[in-house]
């Protein structure tokens, strides 16, 4: 029986066999993979019609770089996850990847139950990073957080939220995973989901990278 019961993942690299490998593994792991894809142009196409919640996406592609590809399917459908798997670890690329709308990020020398664990939290909506790039990423929300940004809550008619919303949303800046959250909380993992896109939408925001800012500009991150 499938432990991922209707979870798509679509997987993207120009390297064939190690396309194909990362597919065959997700699949015997139980995901249900609807597409690949070997460049930029043909990646946005097929996830456009394949509509995955998960894109396992490499960095270095021909007609159109990964963090662009992101960048297009992740404006075009906030709910799309992306896992990028790259061969890189620079910082400046896992910063790119975050701020294009990744919701977590992998080195190639991950083994494969890595790899499956971290698709299998990037569909739940938990941010996954290689040990070491998580503090980092943490660092790069707070330094957006200084640079001038639309604030929605404080204008005339924006919408308020509850004191539910609120308080996840003070963990989720804190740099805790929705199942983290959940545990605190003491409410289900698809509870804290609803509630982070309650938030998304009331503040008119598109990913986690935005709320992240979003609650640091506010101080929600400060006891």
């Amino acid at each position: 029986m499938s432990e991922h019961p209707g979870v798509k993942v679509m997987v993207v690299d120009d390297h064939p066999m190690w396309r194909d490998a990362v597919a065959r593994d997700l699949a015997e792991a139980g995901f249900e993979v609807v597409a690949t894809a070997g460049d930029g142009p043909q990646a946005v196409r097929r996830a456009q019609a394949a509509a995955p919640d998960v894109l396992v996406l490499d960095l270095n592609l021909p007609g159109l770089p990964g963090v662009e590809v992101c960048r297009e399917l992740v404006g075009g459908n906030p709910r799309l996850r992306v896992l990028v798997l790259s061969a890189s670890g620079e910082h400046a690329d896992v910063l790119e990847a975050v701020k294009s709308g990744a919701t977590g990020y992998l080195v190639k020398s991950a083994s494969t139950e890595e790899l499956i664990e971290a698709v299998r939290s990037t569909a739940a909506g938990d941010p996954v990073f290689t040990p070491g790039l998580a503090g980092l990423v943490l660092g790069e929300y707070r330094r957006l957080a200084t640079e001038p940004a639309p604030a929605t809550e404080d204008e005339p008619g924006a919408p308020r939220l509850t004191d539910r919303e609120t308080e996840v949303l003070r963990l989720v800046a804190k740099g805790l995973s929705y199942k983290q959250i959940a545990e605190r909380l003491v409410i289900s993992h698809r509870t804290v989901q609803n509630h982070v896109q309650n938030t998304l939408g009331k503040l008119q925001l598109h990913n986690r990278v935005e709320l992240v800012r979003y609650a640091i500009e506010r101080g929600l991150d400060t006891p």
